[in-house]
């Protein structure tokens, strides 16, 4: 197990670190504008949703850690605290990342990424045409975390209207993660898309109460073959099936078998046919 104590290690190799394990982190595309109109576009993946009554975004745009200086999106919201937040999907992800080259002030970044404005209709600065989704802000607050290379500066946005493409719905109005094709930022330069089997679902235990693992009987909780998801999908059900009839008898060579057959049952969404394959040898 590796220690980190921030105090003892150098900030670049801290910030590769925080950045390598955060993750996956999505990604604020942010155009803003300066007092004098002058657009800007660059891209924030420590970004994310706080609120929803009201609609609350925040990202940080830190300052740079190799000579300290600020930012022209955190600058131009300070000017004109107004931001919009565009979503990046794998159809814009390069030019997202061109975006973020470090243009001198001044230098519209919708021109150099090839991407195109659209205005918006109760802000000044425009929204990406390209983008699946996008959040009009009003800028609600700008907390500064530090005044030192790499400190962040946490822009609080307040959503006052939101753009979503038809495309990226589903047939009840609900954005579809496929369609919407979203990407995020991992460390380095790597990204991972949601897609394909990056896109998978976990029941959430809200509406009733899972018996918990410590219910499980010690004979599955200590098995050699069921992981820790494994159990945890045991542990969600809001009480321990009945016994019954299992749907075919199988000679198992020993309790890994037998194990094994329930993890490929949970591996297919059976829950209670798994359970009833574990009551039946260790009940």
């Amino acid at each position: 197990m590796l220690t980190v104590d921030p105090k003892e290690v150098s900030v670049p190799k801290m910030h590769g670190y925080l950045l390598g394990a955060v993750v996956p982190r999505p990604i604020a595309f942010a155009s803003t504008v300066d007092k004098e109109g002058n657009i800007n576009l660059s891209p924030f993946s420590f970004f994310n949703i706080f609120s929803a009554n009201p609609p609350i975004l925040v990202f940080s745009p830190s300052r740079r850690g190799r000579d300290n200086t600020t930012k022209h999106t955190y600058e131009n919201v300070l000017e004109v605290p107004e931001v919009v937040i565009n979503i990046v999907n794998y159809n814009i992800v390069q030019q997202a990342s061109l975006s973020s080259t470090e243009y001198d002030k001044g230098v519209n970044e919708f021109i150099k990424s090839g991407l195109t404005p659209v205005a918006s209709e109760r802000i000044k600065p425009p929204r990406v045409g390209e983008s699946p989704v996008s959040f009009e802000c009003k800028v609600n607050e700008v907390i500064s975390l530090g005044s030192n290379g790499g400190a962040g500066n946490l822009v609080i946005c307040e959503v006052l209207l939101a753009h979503i493409k038809q495309e990226v719905l589903d047939e009840e109005g609900r954005i579809d993660p496929v369609k919407l094709d979203a990407v995020a930022r991992m460390g380095g330069n790597y990204y991972c898309r949601a897609q394909g089997d990056a896109i998978f679902t976990v029941p959430k235990p809200l509406t009733t109460k899972g018996i918990g693992v410590d219910q499980i009987p010690m004979a599955i909780r200590n098995s050699k073959v069921l992981t820790g998801n494994d159990l945890g999908i045991l542990g969600n059900v809001e009480r321990l099936p009945a016994k019954g009839s299992l749907d075919e008898v199988i000679e198992y060579a020993d309790t890994n078998a037998v194990h094994t057959h329930a993890q490929k049952l949970l591996n297919e969404g059976k829950v209670e046919s798994a359970w009833r394959l574990l009551l039946t040898y260790h009940g």
